[in-house]
């Protein structure tokens, strides 16, 4: 197979080198792998530990859109000064976090909203169906498909959040002809308190272990005879006349066909050491899991407070928030009352006061997502070197977009053409 590869010098002998282990850039090593390449893996930490670790899990169609949207500045905005807002901006005196504010904010329009919608719903078409894949070939995905229940305290509210979502859907998922109302709203799902008074359900939509999920990627990629190098540090690229020809890191040297940089919010870094940094800034999500009874039976989507719950194992797992406060993982406990308080309105008191939180949630984290001011991902080759690429600033949707991305990025890699559903998400579109 190598020796028709349209990419320059895959037939050397040596691997492609992914660098990242969270869930987007272990999907992209497996289907490298799948296709017959050589291919390393370099992670600074262990596999799935970063932003893969600690997120709601969602595997969704109806909630893959970009960040910036109409309205959300403002919104964003009026969060200054109060930590408990579920979009919270804390300003910092650095100009490229101003600039990135800036290019978020040219991002927010409808033609922008809607051009960005439209680039990821082409993107996801096949999720659901390389999910299907990946279990298929033995992988442990951890998928079901419970279908998500959004929820809202207001019947006024339920319906224009049902008309947006329908206007921009476009048939391309099922969505319910009207939103229940009243009392049947918790009918949707035992676990919605009385506070609940409309809601609706999307059917199909699904939610993995994202933790369970990196591991089994891993498992699966040891299995096939790929090297993976945890707690390695990248700390440079050898790049004579355009080409990488390897990686230095803590651990030595690598010599590399090709490599992918899908390190998360390091990439920025990385990519720097190749000529081309990317405005990244971390959308920091707080999440921690809980006990309930009952338990939700689906995802739930807290409509007017933009939390979330998913069923994980035995556990809930409850998160929400975008905090924009710097490229930092600092865990800031007003966040997690503030998550664990915005939930109460829709799952009813399971806690008295927050106080009690500290005895009552496990394994609570805050996680850096990579974000680039449009709202959508780099899946491209680095423009100056022509075996090198790049996967990164998927923000909430690297596990959902995780299969699709390393999917489409191994066919440009082994190619050399890019697939039309990457055309969005070019190094070029960011210029200027």
């Amino acid at each position: 197979m190598t020796a028709a590869l349209g990419t320059p010098a895959l037939g050397s002998g040596d691997p492609v080198v992914v660098v990242g282990g969270g869930v987007v850039g272990l999907c992209t090593a497996y289907y490298l792998a799948a296709a017959g390449l050589p291919v390393e893996v370099v992670e600074r930490r262990g596999l799935g530990s970063g932003a893969s670790r600690g997120n709601a899990g969602w595997v969704c169609l109806s909630h893959s859109t970009p960040v910036p949207a109409p309205g959300v500045v403002r919104f964003a905005l009026r969060s200054l000064g109060r930590p408990d807002s579920p979009l919270y901006l804390r300003p910092l005196p650095d100009p490229a976090f101003v600039r990135w504010l800036w290019r978020f904010w040219r991002s927010s329009t409808p033609d922008a909203f809607r051009r960005g919608y439209t680039a990821i719903a082409e993107l996801n078409r096949t999720t659901f169906d390389l999910f299907d894949g990946l279990r298929a070939a033995g992988v442990e995905t951890t998928l079901t498909r419970p279908g998500m229940v959004h929820a809202f305290l207001s019947a006024a509210e339920a319906r224009r959040h049902l008309a947006v979502q329908r206007e921009m859907a476009d048939g391309r998922y099922p969505l319910p002809d009207a939103v229940t109302t009243g009392d049947d709203a918790r009918l949707l799902d035992d676990a919605l308190s009385s506070g609940v008074r409309a809601a609706y359900l999307v059917a199909g939509e699904g939610v993995v272990d994202p933790e369970a999920f990196a591991q089994g990627l891993g498992e699966a990629l040891t299995a096939s005879g790929v090297k993976v190098h945890e707690h390695a540090e990248v700390t440079g690229f050898r790049s004579p006349a355009g080409r990488v020809t390897g990686l230095r890191t803590t651990q030595g040297d690598i010599p590399c066909a090709a490599v992918v940089i899908a390190a998360g919010m390091r990439s920025s870094r990385l990519l720097s050491d190749l000529g081309q940094p990317l405005p990244l800034q971390a959308g920091k999500g707080y999440s921690f899991s809980v006990d309930l009874d009952p338990a939700p039976r689906h995802t739930l989507y807290f409509g007017e407070r933009r939390a979330v719950a998913s069923p994980i194992g035995t556990t809930t797992r409850i998160g929400g928030t975008m905090e924009l406060s710097g490229n930092n993982n600092r865990l800031d406990w007003r966040r997690v009352v503030a998550v664990a308080l915005a939930s109460r309105h829709y799952l009813g008191p399971w806690f008295d006061d927050p106080d009690d939180l500290v005895t009552l949630i496990r394994d609570p984290w805050v996680g850096g997502r990579p974000f680039l001011p449009d709202g959508l991902p780099v899946i491209d080759r680095v423009p100056g070197h022509d075996n090198a690429f790049a996967a990164t600033g998927h923000g909430m949707l690297g596990v959902t977009l995780g299969p699709v991305t390393g999917h489409r990025l191994a066919e440009f890699i082994r190619t050399g053409r890019r697939p039309e559903a990457l055309g969005p998400f070019r190094f070029g579109r960011l210029r200027g």
